[in-house]
């Protein structure tokens, strides 16, 4: 049975043509995965049904009923919910007020909210749902990415929609969010609704949808069954073409380095890490593994200088010490955070003045800034990166992730950072991408830059790596040289 009919649907920003004229069927009770290059249409496609984006053209019907949608609620209201990419929950509420978020009626008498009960009914959500470390009458800023993303899990899924739409949730979620997120996924198929699974984990796709659409350029492609395809195959249907190879890096034994570039010695920001030191050597790339909650994404921000609660030191070989964020980028350090919307970019502002900022005072002639020059360095850096754009003018809200994430790289590769520190730098991205990050880390590495990589994939840490430290319970726990014959078992040995 067909519960969502896609027809002819269609959307254009300014000359881009988003999603060209496309059609999909999804049956009610299967899980549908939605893939395809960074700029393919997914998300659009999706925004769209969930009322987020308006109908450039086409219809959706949804169990026999046309959808004429113009915001959230709405599509809310007829059974479509949506778990978005990035930060999907409002600063200055608390966590019932964002679960509740336009379904406050319940809540209501006589146009005054019953606070009390609308916190009891979002914390027995949570307690349902397992995520009770989380306190529904707390504000929402006083949680982590991961724990507002559990946040926005309930929100979507706890009035049952006919369709579930979920958007790269899991790049954000540790193994046992993922876990969480995987059950609710198979409860909704069970249940006779569906969902619809946008990644670029096509492992994670295989293995959780029962088929997979591909769209290409904004433009259908096919849908095919999990069961008939493998990786390779769908990296060919998303691309046009085979994928090459060379994706991780192949050498061994490379000797690095004896020189020192930046000494961390006893750092620790209360309740996140204690006494963390070690040191980066010239040109080296630097993995730092481990679960959630370990520690390991603050240690970049406290590298960084964004920690103003920090104690210890992180000090440069020429003595100078790190402090802060200025301090940090004067002394060529760049930073790229896991959560790019609110802490990498600056969505309401064009792709060149993100790329230009940390270079400004580079760039300005006698405190004269040129605008031309300003442009020219700008296009350089972003056509660098092969950033799917209108223009360097183009706000950076209208990108995809991906090509978000390459106006973050772009900005610090223009800056000629000698040190990067990449917060999951590859979170979100697709496979083609990954594979050009990946050769620019190593192209970086070649020339003397020293990278910190902090991811959750397990592979990629002993793909991309000459050394890697694993976090657990805010301090290094374990730490491991490039080799052949280091396994995955062996760092999950020391992240549990």
């Amino acid at each position: 049975m067909i519960l969502l009919k896609a027809e002819h649907i269609d959307k254009r920003f300014g000359i881009t043509h988003a999603v060209n004229d496309v059609s999909i069927d999804i049956n009610a009770g299967e899980i549908r995965a939605l893939i395809g290059e960074n700029g393919s249409g997914k998300s659009t496609f999706c925004q769209m049904l969930c009322g987020i984006y308006t109908l450039g053209g086409g219809t959706f019907t949804l169990d026999g009923q046309v959808m004429n949608v113009r915001n959230q609620v709405e599509a809310n209201n007829l059974g479509v919910s949506i778990i978005v990419q990035e930060m999907g929950t409002l600063s200055g509420l608390t966590v019932a007020e964002n679960i509740f978020l336009g379904h406050e009626d319940p809540f209501m008498h006589y146009g005054i909210k019953n606070s009390r009960a609308m916190i009891r009914e979002a914390q027995k959500l949570l307690d349902d749902y397992g995520f009770s470390k989380i306190r529904a009458g707390a504000m929402i800023d006083n949680y982590n990415f991961e724990d507002r993303k559990l946040v926005e899990i309930v929100k979507a899924t706890y009035f049952k929609p006919k369709i579930l739409i979920v958007d790269e949730t899991t790049t954000a979620l540790s193994q046992n969010g993922r876990f969480e997120l995987y059950k609710i996924m198979d409860a909704v198929r069970a249940d006779g609704r569906s969902v619809i699974f946008i990644s670029h984990d096509l492992g994670e796709v295989l293995e959780h949808c029962d088929t997979v659409s591909i769209l290409r350029d904004g433009e259908y492609i096919d849908t095919v069954k999990s069961s008939d395809v493998n990786e390779d195959d769908l990296k060919r249907l998303m691309v046009g073409r085979e994928i090459g190879s060379a994706y991780y890096r192949t050498d061994y034994g490379r000797e690095i380095s004896g020189e020192v570039v930046l000494s961390v010695k006893g750092v620790s920001v209360p309740g996140q890490i204690e006494d963390v030191s070690f040191e980066l050597h010239r040109g080296e790339i630097l993995g730092f593994g481990g679960l959630s909650e370990c520690g390991m994404h603050e240690v970049g921000k406290a590298i960084f200088g964004a920690s103003w609660d920090r104690t210890g030191s992180v000090t440069l070989s020429d003595g100078t010490n790190i402090n802060d964020i200025p301090s940090a980028i004067r002394h060529s350090i760049a930073y790229a955070s896991k959560d790019r919307d609110n802490e990498s970019v600056i969505l309401n502002e064009s792709i060149r003045n993100n790329i230009i900022l940390p270079s400004i005072d580079d760039l300005a002639n006698s405190h004269i800034l040129s605008g031309r020059k300003l442009n020219d360095f700008a296009e350089k850096y972003a056509e660098q990166m092969q950033t799917k754009m209108q223009g360097i003018h183009q706000f950076v809200s209208d990108l995809s992730g991906g090509n978000k994430q390459k106006v973050v790289l772009a900005r610090w590769i223009g800056k000629d950072s000698d040190i990067l520190v990449l917060d999951s730098p590859t979170r979100g991205i697709d496979v083609k991408v990954k594979q050009a990050i990946y050769a620019l880390m190593s192209e970086l590495s070649a020339k003397g830059k020293s990278i910190i990589m902090i991811s959750e994939e397990i592979p990629e840490l002993l793909g991309m790596s000459d050394r890697i430290l694993i976090m657990k319970d805010g301090r290094i726990n374990g730490s491991f040289m490039r080799s052949e014959a280091l396994t995955e078992e062996d760092l999950i040995a020391k992240m549990v």
